[in-house]
């Protein structure tokens, strides 16, 4: 069976672009927040989290520290996805324990390569 990946995005066009980007070759689940998220990984435990940095209600930085803390989920590997990335970014997604962070900006060529390197 193939691996499951996650992509947490407040925005469904993105949503879509990153499934299309990865559905050939992985399971894939879409979700509008982290807060679902949290809710799914109660049912569900996925190979990777592609998770947005900036959502509305629990950012990702939030979320990855829950993720973190719980030591059923704290193994899964998160790649952070964003539209802005900074030295900042990066900084805080290695310290939060993030994989690294994937730049929003042409995902729909860029993201299967990302994900197959880590999985």
């Amino acid at each position: 069976m193939s691996k499951l990946i996650f992509i947490v995005d407040d925005t469904d066009s993105m949503l879509t672009l990153a499934a299309s980007a990865l559905e050939d070759e992985y399971r894939v689940l879409t979700m509008l927040s982290a807060e679902k998220m949290l809710f799914l990984l109660t049912k569900k435990r996925p190979d990777m989290i592609l998770l947005d940095i900036e959502m509305p209600g629990m950012n990702g930085f939030e979320a990855i520290t829950k993720l973190k803390e719980n030591p059923e989920w704290k193994d899964i590997p998160v790649l952070f996805l964003t539209g802005y990335i900074d030295e900042n970014v990066l900084t805080r997604a290695s310290e939060a324990g993030a994989l690294g962070v994937a730049d929003k900006a042409g995902i729909a060529t860029k993201l299967l390569a990302r994900v197959r390197e880590h999985i």
